[in-house]
């Protein structure tokens, strides 16, 4: 009985009333309503039948009823669609549900019907009390239990189907790969900036009165490196926040300047590039500019302001990276952990390719090939 008296109860009671009215309408139109023969009953439950059946054949009419649902049937239930139908199996689910609907609110009209009927002109005034306490329970109940067969049928019949299902998985897959490779370009660029910053703040101090110039050129590194983090920053919050398409994102073309910032925080880095790099797909070549700062950034931060050699090659299928960097005895506990590493293999492997580091000859190589016609 407690369900009886929940405010659900009675929004599936009005969303049967919305079908008896729709029911209602067609029958007057035919074969009217003259009276309560089985002619007339026949028609409620027969005549919106065509209608019903056009109805189920307009896309937006699926969306209109998975709102309804939602709304009246069903709140907050996401397993009921608000999609438009696309397929004949989307149609022809939504016709029997669009029939189901109307002929339960049928059902409860004639159960409204049946029960006002029994109260006056057939009844002595004295028993109209004592009837009404026993008809009005079970009339609620019978309301009761229609809009429950109603939310049934919604749940089982306005559900998405599987292809649709399968594009929900994708585009939510689609959007956390994208946060996780946003998330994954962030680290990269402030990781960097931070690190350079460091190496740059510590040299200054212990120059600091002894070698102004030197000093000078360091604060103006940390400057450089801070706008670039601030605009990187700025280019992944506005993507995450409006979806809107960021700004050229830096690539291959821009080593030079990635190279700069690691030789002013103090490393030496000889950089050789072999190859037109400005040809490059702009996908390869923007992961490839991210897998070059990370490496550069696990060099300084490992190893200190150590010599680097970066080495970069445009083969006819495949784009190669080499970083070369002599490893500090000992070494450092944290050298070829954390999520630098991991995070080179993960953007390698997304373009197809192959990503490894470890220790070479008394130092440390990270080696990253990428195919120039890989997968997305």
């Amino acid at each position: 009985m407690r369900s009886v008296l929940r405010r659900g109860t009675w929004s599936r009671v009005l969303h049967l009333a919305l079908g008896a009215w729709f029911a209602v309408a067609c029958a007057m139109v035919w074969p009217g309503l003259p009276d309560a023969s089985p002619r007339t009953l026949a028609g409620l439950f027969l005549a919106p039948l065509p209608a019903l059946a056009v109805l189920a054949c307009v896309p937006v009419v699926r969306r209109s009823e998975g709102v309804q649902a939602r709304a009246l049937l069903l709140p907050g239930d996401d397993e009921v669609t608000v999609e438009p139908s696309c397929t004949w199996s989307d149609r022809g689910r939504l016709l029997l549900w669009l029939c189901v609907r109307v002929e339960l609110g049928v059902l409860a009209s004639l159960a409204v019907a049946g029960a006002v009927s029994l109260l006056p002109g057939r009844l002595p005034s004295w028993a109209w009390a004592p009837a009404a306490a026993a008809v009005l329970p079970c009339l609620v109940l019978v309301l009761a239990g229609l809009g429950a067969l109603a939310a049934a049928a919604a749940r089982r019949l306005l559900h998405p189907s599987l292809a649709e299902r399968l594009r929900a998985q994708e585009a939510r897959t689609g959007r956390l790969l994208e946060r996780t490779r946003l998330a994954a370009e962030l680290h990269d660029s402030i990781g960097h900036a931070l690190t350079v910053t460091l190496l740059q703040a510590g040299a200054a101090r212990e120059v600091a009165g002894r070698d102004p110039a030197f000093v000078d050129a360091a604060l103006a590194a940390v400057e450089d490196r801070a706008r670039q983090a601030a605009a990187d920053l700025d280019r992944v919050l506005a993507l995450l926040r409006d979806g809107a398409p960021p700004p050229d994102a830096p690539t291959l073309a821009d080593v030079d300047r990635l190279v700069g910032a690691a030789r002013a925080a103090g490393a030496d880095v000889d950089l050789r590039v072999e190859g037109p790099v400005a040809g490059l797909p702009p996908l390869v070549s923007r992961e490839a500019y991210r897998i070059a700062q990370e490496a550069l950034t696990n060099a300084l931060r490992q190893a200190g302001p150590v010599p680097v050699a970066l080495r970069v090659e445009v083969h006819p299928d495949a784009l190669e990276l080499d970083v070369r960097n002599p490893v500090p005895v000992p070494a450092p506990a944290s050298a070829g952990s954390g999520s630098g590493v991991a995070g080179l293999r993960a953007r390698a492997a997304v373009l197809g390719g192959t990503a490894s580091a470890g220790p070479v000859d008394g130092g440390w190589r990270v080696a990253v090939r990428l195919p120039l016609a890989g997968p997305a």
